[in-house]
């Protein structure tokens, strides 16, 4: 059986995976769904101003104190970045990685420079109040809380390493009309070493289908 760990999107916390997370623990495998500095249940400390480089040192950590190998590290949307990052320290802990219709940069890039106009224009919009937190879209969950701006505009520094990771797979949905990830799934179709899975659903694959998400989690190898 796997370690699973799961990092949410932008504006989400853990809680928000518990039920999924609770499916893959009656199958047998140890789940974790850390919450990122600033959201969530750790929204008090957003006051720390938590840029991108906190988020990965959060999933870095969870990884180095719990003593995690042959980790199955996903994650949605803006936790791309962040398991990317993960990924470029600790390749060797790592047995695959899943983007949930999430971001994968390359070295130099970010969330702001990966996603489109419509998430730009939710940044700035978002940020008026305070200038440091970018309050959620409507229609989120109610848990949801104002994700750290910081986070959305840095840069994100890799090695390459994390390309290292045997597995890749990409879910990608396809039923919505404000993706920004149709370049991202047309550069990874090229690549031999990717997977890519189509489901017909909007952005938040887990909570729309986490029955056809679960059946393309498990059919990974490091699941097996």
């Amino acid at each position: 059986m796997a370690n699973v760990v799961i990092v949410p999107g932008g504006w989400h916390g853990g809680c928000e995976l518990a039920p999924f997370a609770r499916r893959l623990r009656a199958l047998g495998h140890d789940v974790f769904t850390p919450t990122l500095t600033g959201l969530g249940d750790r929204s008090h400390l957003a006051v720390m101003r938590p840029n991108l480089d906190t988020h990965i040192e959060d999933v870095t950590n969870l990884l180095e104190f719990e003593d995690l190998s042959k980790v199955v590290l996903c994650a949605h949307s803006y936790g791309g970045m962040v398991i990317t990052g993960v990924a470029d320290r600790l390749a060797e802990r790592l047995s695959a990685l899943v983007y949930i219709d999430a971001l994968v940069p390359e070295d130099g890039d970010s969330w702001w420079r990966l996603m489109n106009d419509h998430f730009r224009t939710i940044a700035i919009e978002g940020a008026d109040g305070d200038g440091f937190g970018v309050r959620p879209p409507a229609g989120m969950d109610t848990r949801c809380r104002p994700h750290p701006l910081a986070s959305f505009l840095q840069t994100i520094h890799l090695t390459g390493r994390w390309k290292e990771v045997r597995e890749k797979l990409f879910v990608y949905a396809t039923g919505w009309s404000d993706s920004p990830f149709p370049p991202t799934v047309d550069r990874l179709r090229k690549l031999p070493d990717w997977r890519i899975e189509e489901l017909p659903v909007r952005h938040n694959v887990i909570a729309a289908a986490p029955e056809q998400f679960l059946t393309i989690l498990t059919t990974l190898n490091a699941m097996q």
